[in-house]
């Protein structure tokens, strides 16, 4: 084949491949669609756009969305928030809904609000339709010891101003839960708890516990009421229990110390009998002593022999007459 006819052909390819490159380069069709939504944008900015690493569909999609809402934005706020690392879809999303519920809403504050992440569009619609939260159940103790269990429904509704840097969730619940311990603390009798809850709403509701969150609380509403734990009687209990186990230990002490002065006395008497035995078995070396050096005469002897035998024979039948009448008893 001659080269001269393969020239045709190649210039072709080539043509091809370059206006291929270029389509791809250059979103003609974004430039187009654009243009037809009636948003004037050259195509170099789209160009500058994939020069800057920006995805050309991610703002101008957006933006014709916001053109055809009547929201006036440009195409360098919707690029700036996406090299910040923004939602550009969710934010015009948010700005349109907060556009047809009448909301001030600007796309600076939408753009923070969607930086600092939170979901800017929910934040929207939760203004328009009003969120519940449901605590758990929640215990407080009245003065008179019960224990009651309260469940609560929070309805709040975003405030956008309090986005940015406002508290959550949770320190609603948090706020709420320590309103209602505080209620039913205060309250004399349970029973008053249980036949007006609505004290614990209003009371709650009164202390304005929305403050410095990125909600507003619209109502606070008992779902529902129980009876706990009597913990005055098992307070009580325990304190019964801890006095008798003092007590028990101040018993104890006091018979350990009995027992040791009686063992103590123990050790005297033995003492004292073992100086008893010592001193009768003096007894007869001083009889005899006495015998030798006349200061006793025999008969003195016998006679005091006489008298101890005599004493001996009164304690034998003084026994004898105790035993017959505990055994008539």
């Amino acid at each position: 084949m001659n080269p001269q006819d393969l020239l045709p052909i190649v210039l072709i390819a080539v043509i091809i491949i370059v206006v291929a490159v270029l389509f791809t380069f250059i979103p003609v069709m974004l430039w187009i669609s654009a243009l037809a939504a009636g948003v004037r944008i050259s195509i170099f900015t789209l160009v500058g756009m994939r020069l800057r690493r920006v995805v050309p569909n991610r703002v101008i999609n957006p933006l014709i969305k916001a053109h055809k809402a009547g929201l006036n934005l440009q195409t360098n706020q919707l690029e700036s928030h996406y090299l910040a690392g923004g939602n550009v879809d969710r934010v015009v999303n948010a700005l349109i809904a907060a556009h047809r519920a009448n909301i001030e809403l600007s796309f600076e504050r939408g753009a923070a609000i969607d930086l600092a992440g939170r979901d800017v569009l929910e934040a929207v619609q939760m203004s328009v339709n009003p969120k519940v939260i449901e605590t758990p159940f929640i215990a407080g103790v009245a003065m008179d010891g019960i224990e009651v269990k309260a469940k609560a429904r929070i309805t709040v509704r975003a405030n956008i101003d309090r986005l940015v840097g406002g508290a959550g969730e949770d320190t609603v619940i948090a706020r709420v839960g320590e309103g209602i311990v505080s209620t039913i603390g205060s309250s004399e009798d349970h029973n008053k708890v249980l036949e007006n809850p609505d004290r614990i709403s209003q009371n709650v509701l009164g202390r304005g516990l929305d403050a410095g969150t990125a909600f507003e609380i619209l109502s606070i509403d008992i779902a529902d009421i129980d009876i706990g734990k009597n913990i005055g009687a098992i307070l009580q209990t325990d304190q019964a229990e801890a006095d008798k186990n003092i007590a028990q230990a101040r018993a104890e002490e006091r018979r350990a110390m009995a027992v040791a002065q009686e063992q103590e006395m123990r050790a005297r008497v033995q003492e004292m009998q073992a100086k008893v035995v010592e001193a009768e078995a003096e007894v007869p070396q001083a009889m005899a002593e006495a015998l030798r050096s006349g200061n006793i005469g025999v008969m003195d002897y016998y006679n005091l022999k006489n008298i101890q035998a005599d004493t001996d024979m009164r304690d034998v039948i003084g026994k004898m007459n105790s035993d017959e009448s505990e055994e008539e008893e």
